[in-house]
């Protein structure tokens, strides 16, 4: 039994399915942690879905932003953008299926592979967030996700405040901010403001803010806390940090990472993807 975690897809199937022959991965032997950002921006998006949803517990998914992007887009809260190649998915005759599967994927997991203690978060975590409390507000979010007040949640979901974790927050105050951290972060100050416009890697750190994983003191040093959605961050492998988008979607590759028992012998495995999109978030 093998177990990887896998960086984002993007709707990059012939690419994913490269990495799974290089794997030799079967779905009734091997796990596969997908990242988030499922879909979008490159070619072949319903193929993931169905794959990814046809691998039934073998495919452990996050969501990500254009995951959410997606179900906004399919139930009229937001029209669909230049670059998105979303409409095989919204024209497909299986599509409510695919939804239905999709918003009932993971904001965030924490499993126990191979002995290690490992939290899977599409984009980031708050430096005030521990491992516990990050899951148990990732449930929040999945709670909605998956019941009767998806839409109204879809409408009230898009937004940059607050940008601050306050434990008293409530409503879709609560909600937003839990999405962004999740889905979005890259920078934010030591006290957990987020900041949302920069998209280059940590050394272009806007003034007066730092990766969200740099922060003295941040609560889940002693987790390793594997991430996606930093394609211009990259390949990034630390006692504490995973960092899985290495940019496929634009040009770059597709990495899993075989977990190991000893994490020093965990294993990056890449493949070149055939797309070469303009960069964007």
């Amino acid at each position: 039994m093998a177990l990887y975690l896998i960086g984002d897809l993007q709707g990059c199937d012939g690419a994913l399915q490269r990495l799974l022959d290089k794997l030799d991965f079967s779905p009734s032997r091997d796990t596969l942690y997908q990242l988030g950002d499922l879909v979008n921006r490159g070619p072949a998006s319903v193929e993931v879905l169905r794959r990814l949803m046809g691998y039934g517990d073998a495919a452990r998914c996050l969501l990500g932003n254009h995951d959410l992007h997606l179900l906004a887009a399919a139930y009229g809260i937001r029209p669909t953008h230049r670059l998105d190649t979303l409409q095989g998915i919204l024209q497909a005759p299986d599509r409510a299926a695919l939804l239905d599967w999709l918003r009932h994927q993971s904001m965030a997991m924490r499993e126990t592979l191979e002995g290690q203690d490992i939290l899977m978060v599409h984009a980031g975590v708050l430096p005030n967030w521990n491992a516990a409390q990050t899951m148990a507000l990732a449930a929040e979010v999945e709670a909605v996700l998956r019941g009767p007040d998806l839409v109204e949640f879809l409408g009230q979901m898009y937004g940059n405040t607050p940008t601050q974790w306050d434990n008293a927050l409530q409503g879709m105050d609560r909600l937003r901010v839990i999405v962004n951290a999740l889905t979005r972060l890259r920078f934010c100050t030591q006290d957990g403001h987020m900041e949302f416009d920069s998209k280059e890697g940590a050394g272009a750190r806007p003034a007066g803010y730092m990766p969200w994983f740099e922060v003295p003191g941040r609560l889940t040093t002693t987790t390793t806390v594997a991430f996606g959605h930093w394609s211009t961050l990259g390949w990034l492998g630390r006692s504490d940090l995973l960092s899985l988008d290495t940019g496929c979607v634009w040009g770059g590759s597709l990495s899993a990472l075989k977990i190991q028992a000893a994490p020093a012998h965990n294993e990056l495995i890449q493949v070149r993807c055939e797309q070469a999109q303009q960069p964007g978030n």
